[in-house]
């Protein structure tokens, strides 16, 4: 049966009742202050950190959507472009939904979101007319109302992780000052009481020991500390709370530091971790490994601003190809460069990279001049003076299933992935290659 500290206190110092209550009062009092504290953080704080970071990323997807709109002149960065915008909105109203409001300046970034899309909508009015000083003047006003959002939410998330730490440090005083007196008042029950204060009053000098241990911890950035409490009451409850908010902290910190800056999508960490997760589980997943071929000489030929622009328009390819054609719990990830990772189920796959095949071949060919895509490739010369040719670039895809591979890890996956990518980079075209557990290697050509 699940008893309450005081419930414990009261059965088992029936003569010093006056003194347990004393006790479990002032405990559950400071508990109840530190659950408030834990409870703000993790309804208030993380969620305001995590909006912040939706923010930024959706606001500069929404920033490179207007500005391929503008070149580009098509209905779908225009609608992307909104999208981007309505989600941004949906964070702003999300953090107002949030109690204590103070340092949270949802309506001023909702004012600058406003003058952000406003600009763009003059811009893109003014189109027909534009002059190239009127195009520079556009190009500066926005760059600066970007930078101001950017520079405002920065600013909010920095004010959350200082009142983080603060609600940290008070939680761990409430902590060490409700130790002390339990402490002191145990001490007199002992000299008065019987001998089963003293296991009553262990445990919970023990469990609040070790959340104030964890509360330290925690605030020093150490999210792998759980603190070790058993109790069945609301020492373990807060101990639970405590793991809890330890394991999103972690999280939080691991995406923050392993997105890549450019694209905003996990990194190798967080790939890594998903493809041993589902391994672990057992689940029946395909590992999709993508590169683009020829993506080098293009970056040489046209500079890494345009060579970010493919990069970037390649992610949001993906992770499309995957909103349409994959299932629910899909995963994408940027490795590095060039480099990107789906983790899919084996049924999904094969509509997934097809799609994603189509769409990149027909969309790559816009980021060429007229004389690359007439000529169908970049020309150039080495060193020596001979002259070389550098084809349209392509994408390749290696596909790995966990299929009839019990044993498969992913550090095997990998390998095998890798093998087969240096396989299809060796196909012309775009190419989507399988392995098929022993059996043929398929391959699906460029479209």
């Amino acid at each position: 049966m699940k008893l309450s500290i005081s419930a414990k206190i009261i059965l088992g110092h029936v003569p010093l009742v006056s003194v347990m209550i004393l006790i479990a009062a002032y405990a559950l009092a400071s508990l109840n202050e530190v659950g408030k504290i834990s409870k703000e953080i993790v309804e208030r704080d993380i969620v305001l950190i995590e909006a912040a970071n939706n923010m930024i990323g959706t606001l500069l997807a929404q920033e490179s959507y207007g500005r391929r709109y503008v070149i580009l002149q098509s209905p779908q960065m225009r609608e992307l472009f909104l999208q981007r915008s309505k989600a941004f909105d949906a964070e702003i109203a999300r953090i107002r939904t949030l109690q204590k409001q103070d340092n949270i300046p949802s309506g001023k970034l909702a004012v600058l979101h406003k003058e952000f899309n406003d600009l763009y909508e003059d811009w893109l009015k003014n189109l027909g007319n534009a002059t190239a000083s009127l195009t520079r003047e556009y190009d500066q006003k926005i760059k600066g109302k970007l930078d101001e959002l950017t520079d405002l939410i920065q600013t909010m998330v920095s004010d959350v992780k200082q009142n983080q730490n603060r609600q940290i440090l008070r939680a761990s005083g409430a902590g060490l000052k409700a130790f002390r007196l339990t402490a002191i008042l145990a001490s007199i029950g002992i000299l008065l009481g019987i001998g089963s204060a003293t296991f009553t009053i262990r445990n919970i000098a023990r469990s609040i020991h070790q959340l104030k241990l964890s509360t330290r911890e925690i605030s020093e950035g150490k999210f792998d500390h759980v603190p070790n409490v058993t109790a069945d009451d609301e020492l373990g409850e807060l101990a639970g709370a405590f793991g809890k908010m330890a394991r999103r902290l972690a999280r939080l910190e691991e995406v923050s530091l392993d997105a890549n800056p450019l694209t905003r999508l996990p990194g190798g960490i967080a790939i890594e971790n998903v493809l041993k997760h589902r391994l672990a589980g057992k689940r029946p997943l395909a590992f999709c490994l993508i590169d683009l071929d020829n993506f080098k000489s293009f970056n040489d030929r046209y500079g890494y601003a345009m060579g970010n622009q493919v990069i970037t328009t390649t992610a949001a390819l993906i992770q499309k190809s995957v909103s349409k054609h994959g299932a629910e719990n899909d995963f994408v990830g940027h490795i590095g460069g060039d480099d990107f990772a789906i983790i899919t189920t084996p049924d999904k796959y094969e509509r997934v990279c097809q799609y994603m095949i189509k769409k990149f071949d027909k969309k790559i060919i816009g980021f060429y001049n007229a004389d690359d895509r007439a000529n169908g490739c970049i020309r150039g010369k080495t060193r020596q003076g001979e002259e070389v040719r550098f084809p349209i670039m392509t994408i390749s895809i290696a596909v790995v299933t966990n299929e009839e591979k019990t044993a498969i890890n992913h550090i095997k996956i990998g390998e095998i992935a890798a093998e087969l990518k240096g396989h299809a980079k060796s196909i012309p075209g775009s190419v989507c290659v399988v392995d098929r557990r022993g059996k043929n290697v398929s391959s699906a050509p460029r479209t």
